[in-house]
């Protein structure tokens, strides 16, 4: 027996690999051996992708890669190999836009059918173990894949082939846009998704409703810098739907992946650490324009990041699963007797009226998830009814946890610490970002060069993509700001330099490649610039790059300023006709187009007054810095005036005369 037929994945780094360590299936890593095995066998790749937290995921694991009769039909005809799409956000990238062009959807389970060069010829998602509503079984496919393969070779050459040459077409960017990124086509784009809102039920678009984070953070620099109502009403009806309804954590804090449905009733539990340090940005924002169900809610989905997300080596887990033992919310809902079981009659059915848990249920088998669709009148009740349903919760079998440190969520994660703590006075906040910094910094870059993921203090094979570099360099700038430390702004500077050597398109200024130029070559080399649950990498990058511009000296400024503004330029198409799939470059030209807006204080001693008007009053995309004259390039010749800390505001390159009093320094930000 080959010595390479067996399952090679308790040596992964990955815990979803990890997961189907113990299948009957030979499952392999993506690996160049991997590939090579499978040309020396001639049999076609079986590859399946898919993360921890994905329901549908266990789903096929447990009805086909547990099954004996199935795992032999696979290890038998294919090499089969085994990929988490968040620790291979490329493969992932480029396998899932071959199965959209297939079959017009796309989702995980991923299982996609390649030659033995990496070239798809059939793709799909989930298959069940027997044939069901119009799919055929498994087995069948992989039967009939199998007598393709060995008796049509033709028609796979064919297939892959056409495969192939529409991704590489759809790799290759979009044009120069012809409209300037100014004011007007701002306007434009937000008009476009204020069009698209769901202004009965908050949100945009029908079922399932996923949190616009992005689109949020961008509404809320567009009124800043607008004031429009149109645009505050959509940004208030889409946070409180989302905090109010089931995508939230009424006990515990944090979000949920989406709603199933269009009401925002019932989640897919799971619960992703992107989504939660997106989320918690802008809901920091919000809380320092008054919003106090927001200001609530950053609250308790910091804790809930700290708690239970943390890691040992100060960073956050990659996801809780939406599965508790095989089962779906069990950990999350609740019936009326529960309640009562809890928390005595009286105050058990007034938690049921409050949370709306009904004896129908607004969930499966009569149970509910927990909503809060109006507040309490006695908040003391209210604090003591969670906490008492908080304790009983922790009792009852807890969901997985996948232990992955993925960068570039991570980064999310420390950028709204750092930023939000700042602003909101929350210095515990960007403590806790800095410790999560220091491990990135230090053990996610090695040999000058940053990767993915790491495990358990381990780090991954896996090499950084450009969502990573975006995300990581605006975190460490968020930090800088937060802390006045000129290490965190040289670490951002190294991983921009990084971006701009091994990623940006040499031939297609202000475009962009997910993928590093010595990274592995794939049958397509990635670059999409649209913004969806995260942003893009290119909008990432092109923050990052603005942020830091307006924070270094002029010649890195000159040069970052540059290739943002490239970006910008590039993206302006996608503003002006697909604007809620830019939510995230939205942001950053709002930032732009502001100038940015820069705020320096001089300041004598720490715990400047001016600096925290600076952090809580300034405009989203505001760049805040504080310290010591001359301590960092954007206070060099900006002493403090009289003796008196002193704040230097300014719009791009024009500046506003200093001042040194708090109403002053309001009047200048204009809030």
């Amino acid at each position: 027996m080959d010595p390479r037929a067996r399952n090679t994945l308790t040596e992964s780094t990955s815990p979803y690999l990890r997961q189907h360590a113990d299948n009957p299936v030979h499952w392999q890593q993506w690996t160049d051996a991997a590939l090579a095995w499978a040309r020396e066998r001639d049999v076609p790749v079986l590859l399946s992708i898919g993360y921890s937290a994905c329901h549908w995921c266990h789903v096929m694991a447990h009805e086909s890669f547990e099954d004996e009769a199935t795992a032999t039909l696979m290890n038998e005809h294919f090499v089969c190999i085994k990929v988490d799409r968040e620790e291979r956000p490329d493969l992932d990238a480029v396998y899932m836009n071959a199965t959209v062009a297939m079959t017009g959807q796309g989702g995980w389970p991923m299982t996609v059918f390649l030659t033995p060069d990496g070239e798809p010829f059939y793709c799909g998602t989930y298959f069940p173990p027997t044939p069901r509503q119009g799919m055929p079984s498994f087995p069948q496919l992989l039967t009939a894949i199998t007598d393709t393969w060995v008796t049509r070779r033709d028609e796979v050459t064919t297939a892959s082939a056409s495969i192939v040459a529409e991704l590489r077409r759809g790799s290759t960017g979009v044009p120069m846009g012809d409209r300037s990124v100014d004011a007007a086509l701002l306007d434009h784009a937000v008009a476009g998704i204020l069009a698209a809102e769901d202004t009965e039920r908050g949100g945009f678009g029908p079922a399932p409703k996923f949190p616009p984070s992005a689109l949020a953070e961008a509404l809320l620099r567009h009124v800043e810098r607008t004031g429009s109502d149109a645009a505050a009403a959509t940004l208030d009806r889409t946070l409180s739907a989302m905090v109010r309804g089931g995508l939230y954590d009424q006990l515990g804090g944090g979000f949920a992946r989406y709603c199933v449905d269009a009401d925002w009733v019932v989640p897919h539990f799971e619960k992703m650490l992107y989504d939660n340090g997106l989320l918690l940005r802008v809901l920091a924002h919000a809380a320092r324009r008054g919003d106090d169900l927001a200001a609530r809610a950053a609250a308790e989905t910091a804790a809930f990041l700290v708690r239970d997300l943390g890691t040992d080596d100060g960073c956050f887990a990659s996801a809780l699963d939406a599965d508790t033992d095989g089962v779906e919310g069990l950990t999350y809902v609740w019936t009326p007797t529960q309640l009562r079981d809890a928390l005595g009659d009286a105050d058990g059915a007034a938690a049921a009226a409050l949370f709306e848990v009904t004896d129908t249920g607004t969930f499966e088998h009569g149970t509910s998830v927990l909503q809060l669709r109006s507040d309490p009148a006695d908040a003391a009740w209210f604090d003591d009814v969670r906490t008492r349903l908080a304790a009983v919760r922790a009792t009852r079998p807890q969901p997985g946890r996948d232990d992955k440190v993925v960068t570039a969520w991570n980064a999310f994660a420390v950028t709204a610490l750092a930023e939000g703590g700042a602003a909101l006075g929350e210095w515990t906040w960007v403590e806790s970002a800095a410790r999560c910094a220091e491990t990135l910094v230090s053990r996610h870059v090695v040999d000058g060069r940053l990767r993915r993921a790491s495990l358990g203090g381990e780090v991954g094979a896996a090499a950084g993509v450009l969502e990573d570099h975006g995300a990581l360099a605006t975190a460490l700038a968020a930090l800088h700001q937060a802390t006045g430390e000129q290490r965190w702004l040289t670490a951002a500077q190294d991983v921009l330099d990084t971006a701009l050597a091994h990623f940006a398109d040499r031939e297609r200024p202000g475009t962009w490649f997910d993928t590093a130029d010595d990274a592995e070559q794939l049958v397509t080399r990635p670059s999409d610039p649209l913004d969806g649950a995260t942003p893009s990498g290119a909008s990432l990058v092109t923050e990052a790059l603005l942020t830091v511009s307006a924070l270094t000296d002029p010649e890195r400024a000159s040069r970052y300023r540059e290739a943002a503004d490239l970006s910008l330029a590039r993206a302006s198409i996608l503003l002006e006709r697909a604007p809620r799939s830019a939510g995230h470059w939205l942001a950053v030209a709002e930032a732009a187009v502001a100038g940015p807006l820069q705020v320096a204080v001089a300041s004598n001693a720490p715990g400047s007054t001016l600096a925290a008007v600076a952090r809580h009053r300034a405009p989203g995309g505001t760049v805040v810095v504080a310290g010591s004259p001359g301590s960092t390039p954007l206070l060099a010749d900006r002493p403090t005036v009289d003796g008196h800390d002193t704040a230097y505001v300014c719009r791009g390159f024009v500046c506003d005369r200093p001042v040194t009093e708090a109403a002053d320094l309001t009047a200048a930000l204009g809030v």
